[in-house]
């Protein structure tokens, strides 16, 4: 039940980041800088652990943990290719922060994928954060912390994504409610059943990567290339002591 409750944050959060997104500030990339250091320390410091002593068997060689740590960077790198989400160059990350719909207005349907697999994947936070409480609370709070910071990008990007292909406001915010929603059914679900321990750890080493990817590929190029700043860095740098913090506290 903790980990349906501690979804519930990132439901406020993704909803939050859609409320920002409507209203543009000059520090979201202080957020996201922070957010992005958060994803970094839980993968270093909980998820690889964690996901290796649960599954340390080698397959040709190589943890069977890692093997899946690799294939959920590679999953999330195909996904947003097939639908367009990662455009590639940096510049391109800045039209997210107007959100007006005017720079890609003749495309919904790409609005729309992007956004859905926004939604897929925060099915999957929850999820995680659900079969983290499984294997510990240590575990579950690292992970929860990161998905819950994460998730406010999350709801930013579902909202200005739908809105700047061409969708309409209503559109927009119904897919961000979607969004908001999914990481507590993700969390739900994993009451239903008890992950084995070493399956647990092959999902730990997966979302390990998938947070990796969302951490270095979106989060990051999106936080600096509006502000190339020194706080930004900073902040990043904070979120992974900060996490350093937690997990060492939590021990």
């Amino acid at each position: 039940m903790t980990a349906v409750l501690v979804a519930a944050a990132a439901f406020l959060m993704t909803l939050i980041g859609g409320f920002v997104a409507q209203r543009t500030g000059d520090r979201r990339h202080l957020v996201l800088g922070f957010a992005a250091g958060l994803m970094l320390g839980v993968v270093a410091f909980d998820l690889l652990p964690e996901a290796l002593d649960a599954a340390p068997e080698d397959l040709h060689g190589v943890p069977q943990a890692l093997l899946m740590f690799a294939a959920g960077f590679l999953a999330i790198h195909v996904a947003e290719r097939a639908v367009a989400i990662h455009r590639g160059h940096e510049g391109e990350y800045a039209a997210h922060t107007h959100g007006h719909g005017h720079a890609h207005g003749t495309r919904p349907g790409v609005g729309l994928a992007a956004a859905c697999a926004l939604v897929g994947h925060s099915l999957m936070d929850g999820f995680a954060i659900g079969a983290a409480f499984q294997a510990g609370t240590t575990v579950g709070t690292a992970v929860a912390i990161a998905v819950v910071a994460h998730d406010f990008a999350d709801g930013f990007n579902t909202y200005t994504i739908t809105r700047m292909y061409g969708n309409n406001r209503t559109r927009a915010l119904t897919l961000l409610g979607a969004d908001a929603l999914a990481p507590v059914t993700g969390a739900a679900i994993t009451l239903l059943f008890t992950i084995p321990e070493h399956t647990l750890g092959l999902y730990l080493g997966f979302f390990a990567g998938f947070l990796l990817y969302l951490a270095t590929s979106d989060i990051l190029p999106e936080a600096h290339s509006p502000h190339p700043s020194r706080t930004t860095l900073i902040c990043t740098l904070v979120g992974v002591g900060f996490m350093w913090l937690v997990v060492g506290l939590a021990d």
